[in-house]
């Protein structure tokens, strides 16, 4: 990465020097690949720096379980909607008796409630019952549809 120090306050040149080879004198230790740039007419000095190894947070974190790393998971509303178009598709594809639809109590709860009047319009659009399961273990985007 790209470090600016800023010695702009820094009225003597020969302290900015005498600072600037000081911390040339001190990355010479050290691990990672730098190069220290002399100080410019503003007082400023650039300076880059090669990591060597992964970062701390990468060393000490890992990948969330529930987004993958993304940063978001889709809300409840969202996957109803991909469990509707999913439950249509598989209609259209499958002669199903009846569906079973698992997912998060979250999903599962949203359905029973809010999307009750959607959830019986598409059970008549399919001509399929559709029964809804909790499952405790399952992240709020993932659901199964089984074909019965």
């Amino acid at each position: 990465g790209i470090i600016i120090l800023d010695f702009i306050d820094m009225i003597e040149p020969d302290h900015r020097l005498a600072v600037q080879e000081t911390l040339k004198r001190a990355l010479e230790n050290d691990h990672a690949r730098t190069k220290v740039c002399e100080v410019s007419g503003l007082g400023l000095v650039e300076m880059t720096r090669k990591r060597t190894r992964e970062s701390l947070e990468h060393i000490l974190c890992e990948v969330c379980p529930t987004c993958s790393g993304r940063g978001t998971v889709k809300t409840a509303e969202t996957v109803c909607y991909e469990i509707f178009r999913e439950v249509t598709r598989e209609a259209r594809q499958y002669n199903a008796k009846q569906m079973l639809v698992i997912a998060a109590s979250l999903v599962v709860d949203r359905l029973r409630e809010e999307d009750s009047t959607s959830l019986a319009e598409l059970q008549e659009f399919i001509g399929v019952p559709l029964r809804l399961q909790t499952d405790v273990h399952y992240l709020p985007e993932q659901y199964d549809i089984v074909l019965m």
